[in-house]
């Protein structure tokens, strides 16, 4: 099946894969050829991509993801590879935000830093995911 990421700026991803499983807004559903048409909201959190035998993992940042006909198309305000991301840098920036949330007081706070905190969780654990 092919699957397509659009970020704001660029097509991020364009290729054919054998399986993905996406974080949607209801939790993780997986994704196989001739799969049922479908649009779902997609949260932050780690993609996993098959192509033939090898997994891959991609950080999305909230969007949507369209499935039909064999085409997986997602639309997300950002994605990075964890290759694109330091794991030293992006565990001090988790660290950071649990602080910053930690700390927050205002509902308006509690939002903002819940996001960033999420956000950093993210980045941080798509460098962790296939390790090892």
């Amino acid at each position: 099946m092919k699957v397509c990421i659009m970020a704001p700026d660029r097509v991020f991803l364009d290729i054919d894969a054998e399986e993905v499983v996406l974080p949607t807004t209801t939790g993780q559903i997986g994704v196989l050829s001739n799969h049922t048409p479908l649009i779902t909201g997609i949260d932050m959190g780690i993609m996993l991509l098959r192509e033939q035998a090898e997994w891959s993992a991609i950080a999305l940042l909230r969007g949507f993801a369209f499935i039909q006909d064999n085409v997986v198309t997602i639309l997300v305000n950002e994605a990075e590879f964890p290759k694109n991301i330091d794991p030293e840098v992006a565990q001090a920036e988790y660290a950071e935000a649990e602080a910053e949330l930690a700390k927050a007081q205002t509902k308006t706070e509690v939002y903002l830093a819940g996001l960033k905190c999420k956000r950093a969780r993210v980045r941080y654990q798509v460098t962790q995911v296939l390790q090892g």
